[in-house]
């Protein structure tokens, strides 16, 4: 059976691991940028995927910035994939995500695609869906 979404979300905030941040933003300002640097200020490692970025930076965060997915898990073991992108990006993220066989994708809040949900949860990853990692976290804390 698999498990609930609640009991997911347990398992993925109660230790450190290393998560690949698809969409994290250099800007400080962002959302992906805080929850990230939140996440890091945790004991979190991330590891920053920005096409745009990885083209004229080498780093967000103190971390190098990768093009893809598949490029960081060539250099890095991902735990997570947490997305900061529009809902209709969705289904290559998990595509890729799948082919690397990261074990669990979160969706950030405001962030749903139930099919490529559903296609990552029938392979077997932990998903969440329109969820703040960064509250979950906290929220887990008190």
């Amino acid at each position: 059976m698999p498990a609930s979404e609640t009991q997911t979300i347990a398992d993925l905030v109660s230790q450190p691991r290393t998560v690949a941040v698809v969409g994290l933003s250099p800007k400080a300002h962002r959302e992906s940028f805080k929850v990230s640097q939140y996440m890091q200020r945790q004991g979190w490692r991330i590891v920053p995927i920005n096409p745009n970025v990885s083209a004229t930076s080498t780093e967000i965060l103190g971390e190098k910035v990768y093009a893809s997915l598949t490029e960081a898990a060539a250099a890095e073991k991902i735990d997570l994939v947490n997305v900061f992108r529009n809902s209709e990006d969705v289904p290559p993220v998990v595509d890729e995500a799948l082919a690397i066989g990261a074990p669990a994708i979160w969706l950030q809040l405001g962030i749903r695609n139930d099919s490529a949900i559903a296609k990552a949860k029938a392979a077997g990853m932990q998903c969440v869906q329109d969820k703040c990692l960064l509250v979950e976290h906290a929220r887990a804390l008190r």
